[in-house]
């Protein structure tokens, strides 16, 4: 019986494995077979169950779900449903020598019943032609309508869409929270409509442009994104779309994800996508200077009273900001070991909303001004609290000389 039992094991385990495998969904070469276990001279023949022993095996039952599980599960797969054909796959050309080639593939979403597509500037920037993908398989021709290399964004238009097709809803930034789940939809290298889960890691970032600025407001996630998800929604459990998918932070190492992705966020998209759809462009305004939040050091060596504000390093020259009288550093010393600007202005107020960091001034600047607008600075300058007015210029290209 020793043996016997030895036998059952092994078949129950060669059984189990097999099953595993075609559960990972791993597909087995068609000229592999499973081998046959046959009898070896000492193996003992399987004698037939008896009726006891049969109804002494456990009968297989589902495995049950929480109900909380179960609700997520079936909100996750509405959403899906609703969301994924407004999802498309942006395929970009470029003519090299007279023949057109294949440049990349990325990700974009419908905004609108009239066929328009956002999706970032970089991923169709530079292209000849572009093509559009959507989920049924339908491939057709889109045009640049805009782009937006500051803000990274762009909206291409397409003449027809599939039937069936709902353009997706517009999300609040004032109802997001670090920790709420978030699902983005994309391509990831090519995989169309591919969906991952996540929450929002962090709000309130800035991340690089396609220019010499920023983007203020970046929602940060740890939904994977890939190479390939660029210009496709972020969403909230609503199925609102909160963000496009546009940067990874990879380590340096490789163009993977490493949980850390990041989202132009709905606030931009808001004002950035109206225009490019009415002018194909978007006029930014500009301050023209750079620096950084207040640090303990700069108030240490600079006497200050103040323990918040955006500190001026540099006034551009030409600028706006120059053009009022701003001042920017104008010395370096070292405190505690450390290197350090002094001498600049510190706001703390812009038109009597309080300015606690150097993003808050660049969100202002970015949602509120517009070129022409002319904005009151509340400055501390020689620990001295002074007001001064700077009317606002239209971007330029690039701050290179």
């Amino acid at each position: 019986m020793m043996r016997k039992k030895g036998l059952n094991q092994a078949l129950i385990a060669l059984f189990a494995l097999f099953i595993f495998t075609l559960g990972c969904t791993v597909s087995l070469p068609l000229n592999i077979s499973v081998p046959e276990v046959v009898n070896s001279p000492q193996t003992v023949q399987e004698e037939p169950q008896t009726a006891a022993q049969s109804q002494a095996l456990p009968t297989p039952t589902p495995f049950q779900l929480p109900p909380q599980i179960q609700d997520e599960q079936a909100l996750l797969v509405a959403l899906y449903a609703r969301a994924n054909p407004a999802v498309v796959n942006i395929t970009e050309y470029s003519n090299q020598g007279g023949q057109v080639m294949p440049l990349g593939q990325g990700s974009g979403f419908v905004y609108d019943g009239l066929g328009h597509i956002v999706t970032n500037a970089h991923v169709i920037h530079g292209s000849d032609q572009i093509e559009v993908t959507f989920w049924d398989g339908t491939i057709e021709l889109a045009e640049l309508v805009g782009e937006d290399l500051h803000s990274d964004l762009a909206v291409l238009k397409v003449q027809k869409m599939p039937e069936g097709v709902i353009p997706l809803p517009l999300g609040n930034m004032e109802s997001l929270a670090v920790g709420q789940t978030v699902v983005a939809i994309g391509n990831p290298f090519g995989l169309e409509g591919t969906l991952t889960k996540g929450v929002i890691s962090a709000l309130g970032r800035s991340i690089p442009a396609l220019t010499s600025f920023s983007i203020p407001q970046a929602i940060q996630t740890d939904a994977a994104i890939n190479p390939g998800n660029s210009g496709g929604p972020l969403l909230n459990l609503q199925g609102e779309v909160i963000g496009v998918n546009a940067q990874i932070e990879t380590g340096g190492t490789s163009r993977t994800n490493s949980g850390v992705g990041f989202a132009i966020p709905v606030s931009i998209l808001k004002i950035v996508i109206p225009d490019l759809i009415e002018k194909g462009k978007h006029d930014w305004a500009w301050l023209g200077v750079r620096g950084g939040s207040l640090s303990p050091l700069v108030r240490e060596a600079m006497k200050l009273k103040v323990n918040k504000g955006a500190y001026i390093a540099e006034v551009v020259a030409g600028g706006p900001s120059a053009k009022a009288g701003l001042r920017g550093s104008t010395d370096t010393v070292t405190v505690r070991g450390r290197e350090v600007e002094i001498g600049g202005d510190v706001v703390i107020a812009i038109n009597g909303e309080p300015v606690r960091s150097f993003d808050d001034l660049l969100i202002y600047i970015t949602l509120k001004g517009k070129p022409g607008d002319t904005v009151e600075l509340t400055i501390i300058r020689n620990n001295q609290e002074l007001t001064i007015n700077v009317k606002l210029e239209a971007r330029p290209a690039s701050l290179e000389p």
